[in-house]
């Protein structure tokens, strides 16, 4: 089993770091080769450059989510889950095809558990869910 694993070639997994600017800010990525490669793949689909598909996931991260966390683990699992939707033809092979041009909600129809958002509440689930913690909390 482990041959699978091993097998691979050392310098997929040396770390490299790179230099980007974010709105001004000059910060430094350290991610294995294998990642850099992923995401040049995923940025050269839309006619990027990797440093400005950074740019645009942490853009649309702090616009989604107000803040950020670890980047670095967050841009290897954008490769991770890249790889994944390919693999099972939720993202075309096709490198040709841009990313930007797929329906976002047809690729992301029914991940895997804990592969992406959590199910949104039935209509009344949240203000019920709401009204029973407002219950509890003046019982």
């Amino acid at each position: 089993m482990c041959e699978v694993f091993i097998s691979a070639d050392p310098q997929s997994y040396d770390a490299r770091t790179r230099s980007v600017r974010l709105h001004g800010v000059v910060t430094s990525i350290r991610l294995e080769n294998l990642f850099w490669q992923v995401l040049e793949e995923i940025a050269q689909r839309d006619g990027m450059a990797v440093v400005q598909l950074i740019e645009r996931l942490y853009d649309e991260l702090v616009a989604a989510r107000g803040e950020v966390g670890n980047f670095a683990s967050f841009l290897r699992v954008c490769a991770l889950r890249y790889e994944a939707m390919v693999a099972q033809g939720r993202i075309p092979a096709d490198t040709s095809v841009a990313i930007r041009s797929l329906d976002a909600n047809a690729v992301l129809h029914e991940l895997p558990q804990g592969w992406g958002r959590p199910s949104p509440a039935q209509p009344g689930e949240a203000r019920v869910h709401t009204l029973h913690t407002a219950a509890r909390r003046h019982a």
